[in-house]
């Protein structure tokens, strides 16, 4: 289901506000340029410093821009594992084809940690789920 190149997308903004024409205008240049899936709200899209109403708003966005045409693997990680399940069910929610969970950063736990972060996280919300770690 998922192959190819499937960029992270920046999250736009305009005068401190998300900028959801330019983002939508994104997601169709990437589209007419072949991209095979788009990654909204991954760590490269500042998915850090958005609100949570903020990331729902991109992650919708994105999901209603692609229409279908391309696969959707919106950024749902978080080093804290109750945030990263309520960001899960969110892009399940918003009709993302699967949610991208990342390797906990910063408190960078041990391979059981890890285990029992992603565990809770596909208990809580069963969704097909990508998986990243951004090494250190």
């Amino acid at each position: 289901m998922f192959r190819g190149s499937m960029p992270a997308l920046v999250t736009t903004f305009k005068n401190g506000e998300l900028d959801l024409d330019t983002l939508e205008a994104l997601v169709e240049w990437h589209v007419a340029q072949s991209s095979n899936g788009l990654v909204p709200v991954g760590t490269t899209g500042e998915s850090p410093t958005l609100s949570h109403r903020e990331h729902e708003i991109v992650v919708e966005c994105v999901v209603k821009a692609a229409a279908g045409r391309v696969p959707v693997i919106a950024g749902a990680g978080s080093n804290n594992t109750q945030k990263a399940v309520d960001l899960q069910k969110l892009c399940k929610e918003s009709g993302a084809d699967a949610p991208l969970q990342v390797t906990p950063y910063y408190n960078k736990p041990n391979a059981r940690g890890q285990l029992a972060h992603f565990r809770a996280i596909v208990e809580a919300c069963p969704h097909p789920t990508v998986l990243y770690n951004v090494p250190g």
